[in-house]
C-alpha cells in the first residue's frame, strides 16, 4: 500500500505543479519542439492506421483528419501526450530502483504511450464514425484517463519486476546449495 501511496503523490503533484506552471512550461524549450515533433507523429501513424488498416475515407489539412458527413479531429498540443511522457519521466526518476534497468525502462515506456496514444487517436476516429454522440464523453471520460491505466501498470510492473524491493525478493530465494534430507 505504500508504494500505491508513493506513485499516487508523485503522479497528482506532477499533475497539479504542470496544470500550475504549463503556461511557462509549454514556452520554454525543448517542449515546444518536442510537442510539435509527438504530434506531426502521432498525426501521421494515425493516419497510417485510419486508412491502411481501418480502410477509413479521410481528407487532411495539417494535421486535422475529416470524416466524410461525420466531423474531423484535429490533433494539436494538447494531444501530444508530452504531459504524460513527462509524467512518466519523472515517476520512474523518483520511484527507487536501479538506474541499470530504469535506462531502457523509461524510453520503454515513452514507447508504450506513444503506441497508447495512436490507440486513443484511432479508438476516437471509430467513435467519431460509429457513434458521434459519444465522442466527448469517449475523449474525456475513456480515452483520457486510460492513459493513466497504463502508466499504472507500467509501474505497477515495475515495482513488481525491477524495483530494488523486488529485485531484494528474488535474492531471498536463491538456493544456497544446501540440501536437506
Amino acid at each position: 500500500m505504500r508504494e500505491v501511496v508513493i506513485f499516487s503523490a508523485i503522479t497528482i503533484g506532477f499533475h497539479f505543479l504542470f496544470r500550475a506552471y504549463s503556461s511557462l512550461i509549454m514556452s520554454t524549450w525543448p517542449v515546444p519542439a518536442i510537442s510539435a515533433f509527438t504530434v506531426d507523429l502521432l498525426y501521421k501513424n494515425s493516419l497510417w492506421f485510419n486508412i491502411n488498416i481501418l480502410n477509413m475515407n479521410i481528407t487532411t489539412v495539417d494535421t486535422t483528419m475529416f470524416f466524410p458527413d461525420c466531423g474531423y479531429i484535429h490533433i494539436n498540443h494538447s494531444c501530444s501526450a508530452v504531459k504524460q511522457f513527462m509524467q512518466w519521466v519523472i515517476l520512474m526518476v523518483l520511484y527507487p530502483g536501479p538506474w541499470r534497468h530504469k535506462l531502457w525502462y523509461i524510453p520503454a515506456g515513452i514507447i508504450i504511450l506513444h503506441l497508447t496514444n495512436i490507440f486513443r487517436i484511432v479508438g476516437l476516429s471509430v467513435v467519431l464514425l460509429q457513434w458521434p454522440a459519444y465522442w466527448d464523453w469517449s475523449h474525456d471520460w475513456f480515452f483520457r484517463p486510460f492513459f493513466y491505466v497504463v502508466i499504472f501498470a507500467m509501474w505497477v510492473l515495475w515495482v513488481e519486476k525491477f524495483s530494488t524491493k523486488s529485485l531484494g525478493k528474488s535474492s531471498d530465494n536463491v538456493n544456497t546449495g544446501a540440501t536437506s534430507g
